[in-house]
């Protein structure tokens, strides 16, 4: 039964806004049951993908979680998305029902990761589809009518890590990188059963190390003022085996006291799948279905959503308008349009107008830099020419003086000048 709460004492939350007692029992505080009734009319929808190389076991795990055949045999059909890196995005749905609450589930597979020689860029497909699928849900929502939107949006994905018991690999960390701000991303150690305890928890610190030198955002679960002590202890128990070493089968095998359970049988003994001495198979399928699917999806919606789609509309040139509510005058908005348009033109003139000058100046130094490069070279060549007229003067200086010289000849030599002017006819 609802407690009454007595007084009348008032305290400012905000612009006009105040937080007061009630003297009396209205009914309100029934909502949370009315929204519990209309979420089991209507069921619910969760989108998980599963990513990893092949041999891991996907297929097993996501069928032990859900304890059902939930991926489609080989001769059944599936939604298959095939990529030039050889990476196909397969995704399988199916209707699940417990307790009378209907769940819609989508499982996206992703074969052919990691199998590649070159797998620098395995990642980018995967991105591709998680970013189509928020595409998708952004333009239902900018639609008229909004009544039928069909969300299909990435609430988990489980990323499988190889038992290598070293480190994280190149393409695991280049992976997550990419991917850790669109999607919750939940790191799995696949096939535990191949590692000895203590190896376990020492590849478990090596792959946490790595991800917080990266700067990789996983996510994990966490406690607010509202949970009580019990649910804040098994959250704490949760993120302390985070990442998940799972083991995963879809048979039943017995155990040496006759009893049947889930698990894998080996020559020295059984492995039980739901023991969480043997695996954290339990302490993911209680984070993923049983604690926190609301949460994924809230933080799929409220976050990661949000982020890509503001981002995608700004890439756009949307801007936010905080006046979009407010009454306005149709005349005073058409005159601050004229008047922006205005201003623009005035912008591009000017911008034409400087460049117009900057080219201007730059044509009018290249001639100026040319008529000095013809000036200096005309000096050049006056000079050259000056130097061999001086040069050819006086050669003609020395060449006149030795061939016209008055005393060179001998008086005896000369002819009288009436012998000259007998010799005239003759």
């Amino acid at each position: 039964m609802t407690k009454m709460r007595t007084g009348t004492s008032m305290q400012t939350a905000g612009a006009g806004a105040s937080k007061k007692k009630m003297n009396g029992y209205v009914g309100f505080s029934n909502y949370p049951n009315q929204v519990h009734r209309r979420s089991v009319k209507r069921g619910f929808n969760f989108t998980l993908m599963v990513v990893g190389e092949s041999g891991l076991g996907k297929t097993t795990l996501v069928n032990t979680l859900f304890e059902s055949r939930v991926y489609a045999q080989k001769d059944e059909e599936t939604r298959t998305e095939r990529t030039s890196d050889g990476v196909e995005i397969t995704s399988v749905s199916a209707d699940i029902q417990e307790n009378g609450v209907k769940l819609r589930l989508s499982v996206v597979d992703t074969p052919g990761f990691g199998d590649s020689v070159n797998n620098e860029e395995a990642w980018r497909p995967i991105l591709e589809n998680i970013e189509s699928r928020f595409d998708a849900y952004l333009a239902q929502e900018n639609r008229v009518n909004r009544s039928k939107i069909v969300d299909n949006r990435v609430n988990a994905l489980l990323y499988l890590i190889k038992p290598t018991g070293h480190s994280l690999r190149a393409i695991d960390i280049e992976f997550m990188k990419h991917l850790h701000t669109r999607v919750n991303l939940i790191p799995v150690i696949a096939r535990a059963d191949t590692l000895t305890p203590r190896e376990i928890e020492q590849f478990k610190a090596r792959v946490l190390a790595d991800i917080n030198f990266h700067g990789i955002h996983i996510f994990k679960p966490v406690s607010d003022q509202f949970d009580d002590p019990e649910t804040i202890a098994d959250n704490k128990t949760v993120a302390s085996k985070i990442p998940f070493a799972v083991v995963g089968s879809e048979r039943f095998v017995d155990r040496a006291d006759g009893m049947r359970v889930r698990g894998r049988q080996y020559p020295w003994g059984v492995i039980e799948v739901e023991n969480e001495d043997h695996n954290d198979f339990v302490a993911l399928r209680q984070m993923l279905l049983r604690t926190h699917m609301e949460e994924l999806r809230d933080e799929t919606d409220v976050a990661l959503y949000e982020s890509y789609r503001t981002q995608k509309l700004l890439a756009l040139g949307h801007v936010q308008d905080n006046s979009v509510f407010r009454e306005f005058n149709p005349r005073q908005q058409q005159e601050e349009e004229e008047r922006l348009h205005t201003a623009k033109m005035h912008k591009l003139e000017t911008e034409m107008a400087a460049v117009f000058k900057q080219k201007v100046q730059e044509k009018e130094a290249k001639l100026k830099q040319s008529e000095e490069e013809l000036h200096s070279r005309h000096q050049q060549m006056k000079t050259v020419l000056e130097k061999q007229r001086r040069e050819l003067e006086e050669r003609r200086a020395r060449l006149g003086q030795h061939d016209y010289n008055p005393n060179a000849y001998e008086p005896a030599q000369r002819m009288p000048s009436k012998d000259k002017k007998k010799n005239r006819f003759f």
